[in-house]
């Protein structure tokens, strides 16, 4: 019954501190203007509370769900005649449809703010990952929807599993690959001194 709620809990806490990071990038870089004090309104406090926040509307969506149609264990025979396979029945399909829809909301304003700050200087610049691993993200729950449909008795929960584990995929690569990368084989360039020195330049 806590498969589904617990999934989508899990995913909205990791979206919504992607959503913060991407923030963070955006005002940190507008902070920069004169007169601009953007980072005062969204310092490590406030970023804590929205993270917290976004994920508070999940669990609100998750226990209505619970409350009003909870998931259930039923047995299913369509498929195979000579035997009989116990599933997790939805409930409330319009529950599981907004707890996916509010992941993919959190998912889609992510993008739309990397996107923005993909032109903000490389150094700094976290952007163009996240926006790389927002639009990995987003294609493979649109492709998920069709194909959890589609697919018959128990494959759902294999759909359901690889678009989990491709997406969570998604995120780890395109975000953490690079650092790792430069902290690895290029350890000159993961220092204070390199980024501010390049950082200069390129403002020149």
């Amino acid at each position: 019954m806590l498969r589904h709620t617990a999934f989508g809990i899990t995913f909205v806490l990791c979206i919504s501190c992607v959503l913060g990071k991407t923030i963070v990038v955006l005002m940190a870089f507008r902070a920069t203007l004169p007169g601009n004090n953007a980072m005062k309104w969204f310092g490590p406090p406030q970023q804590r509370l929205s993270v917290l926040t976004f994920t508070l509307i999940q669990v609100l969506i998750c226990v209505l769900w619970l409350t009003i149609s909870p998931p259930f264990p039923f047995q299913n025979s369509k498929y195979y005649k000579e035997r009989i396979i116990l599933e997790c029945g939805l409930g409330s399909a319009i529950g599981f449809w907004a707890v996916l829809g509010y992941i993919g909301f959190l998912a889609l304003l992510c993008f739309i703010l990397a996107f923005l700050a993909r032109k903000l200087p490389d150094n700094f610049n976290e952007a163009k990952f996240i926006t790389f691993s927002m639009l990995i993200f987003c294609a493979v729950w649109i492709t998920f929807i069709p194909a959890y449909i589609s697919s018959p008795g128990k494959f759902t929960v294999a759909v359901e599993i690889f678009a989990i584990l491709a997406s969570s995929f998604g995120l780890i690569i395109c975000i953490f690959a690079p650092k790792c990368f430069i902290i690895m084989f290029r350890p000159e360039q993961n220092t204070k001194k390199h980024l501010m020195g390049k950082a200069a330049s390129k403002s020149l």
